[in-house]
């Protein structure tokens, strides 16, 4: 009896289904890789590599660089993934990586204003930098084109270089535009006369004009 159980118990840990511990990965799925390689055409600091990470969906996988530039993100499941260069000093434009669940690939760029948009890219993926990093904004410094086109300057310079080019440009030798000259310059004049400062202040502080007398009045003392 004691032989025949402990049978039975060694029997249903044999056949007992496999259940993973927590935190423990399941296997059974298939995994993938990216890869690709990072380049500089002009590397003034040697350690660019050693500062340099591959971020995948933000930083969830993490990749590095080898001595040639050249990078490999392991056990990747099926999916769509964001993969970033991450360097201090440079910046690289993102590529999106899509893994089908058979294995297959495809790189397209990231355009963050039109995501409908698909533009595929080489695989292995090829991050060249697109320029310098900058951490501070440069101080504006003086310029002579400041002064120029300041609003003040040019309404004072403006009207001065009118006055002196435009009669230069017409001709004003010609008899007929002396004339239409002048008589525009007698319609203005016309039209902008001005009061005797005399009489404006003899109105203001005389109390206006004074009425004129009838003729009767004047007929009056003629006859007296």
């Amino acid at each position: 009896m004691e032989s025949k159980a402990i049978f039975f118990v060694f029997f249903c840990f044999v056949s007992a289904p496999y259940i993973p511990s927590f935190g423990e990965e399941v296997t059974g799925a298939q995994k993938f890789k990216i890869e690709g390689k990072v380049s500089l055409n002009h590397a003034s600091d040697q350690n660019w590599i050693s500062f340099t990470r591959i971020l995948v969906n933000g930083g969830e996988y993490i990749g590095f660089l080898r001595s040639d530039g050249h990078f490999v993100v392991n056990n990747l499941p099926s999916g769509s993934y964001l993969v970033e260069v991450a360097n201090p000093t440079y910046l690289f434009e993102a590529s999106r990586v899509d893994i089908t669940s058979k294995g297959k690939i495809r790189s397209r760029k990231v355009n963050n204003i039109q995501t409908s948009s698909v533009q595929t890219m080489a695989y292995p993926l090829r991050f060249k930098p697109r320029g310098k990093a900058n951490y501070f904004q440069i101080r504006e410094q003086w310029r002579i084109t400041d002064l120029l086109f300041n609003p003040m300057v040019l309404m004072m310079v403006l009207p001065l270089l009118l006055i002196m080019v435009v009669p230069k440009l017409v001709n004003t030798n010609d008899p007929e535009t002396q004339r239409e000259m002048a008589n525009q310059m007698n319609i203005l004049n016309t039209k902008q006369q001005l009061p005797d400062m005399s009489e404006m202040v003899t109105s203001l502080f005389g109390g206006g004009k004074k009425p004129a007398k009838s003729k009767t009045s004047k007929v009056n003392k003629s006859i007296r």
